[in-house]
């Protein structure tokens, strides 16, 4: 994402952060306005990071904030083929409402949902 983009987010009212251990990136997030009562809460963390608590931090930040917005739920999405990112969904109570793939392109995505 360019410097330009993450701007126009910012002023859209979108969260993005970056999390380190030391000097070096694990993961990040995003939390999107409220669409329809629910926020949107993406927590990635890169594969050598992962099982390590670094997910569920990210996740239980991006939710405060959710429910600072006031939001009524929470949707998040996940490429299919990230079993982990699915697992981690499940285990916090998202359920699967729709798959799809965008067009042009060739991945599957997922998108979850929980009731808050």
């Amino acid at each position: 994402m360019s410097a330009g983009e993450a701007r126009e987010r910012l002023e859209r009212g979108y969260l993005l952060e970056n999390a380190y251990l030391g000097d070096v990136l694990v993961g990040c997030s995003t939390v999107r306005p409220a669409v329809d009562g629910a926020v949107t809460v993406i927590a990635r963390v890169l594969p050598g990071f992962r099982r390590r608590g670094f997910g569920k931090a990210l996740y239980e930040r991006g939710l405060a904030h959710a429910r600072e917005r006031g939001a009524e739920a929470v949707e998040t999405c996940v490429l299919a083929v990230n079993e982990d990112g699915l697992r981690f969904a499940g285990r916090h109570g998202f359920v699967e409402v729709e798959r799809y793939v965008l067009d042009g392109g060739d991945d599957e995505w997922v998108d979850l949902r929980l009731g808050l």
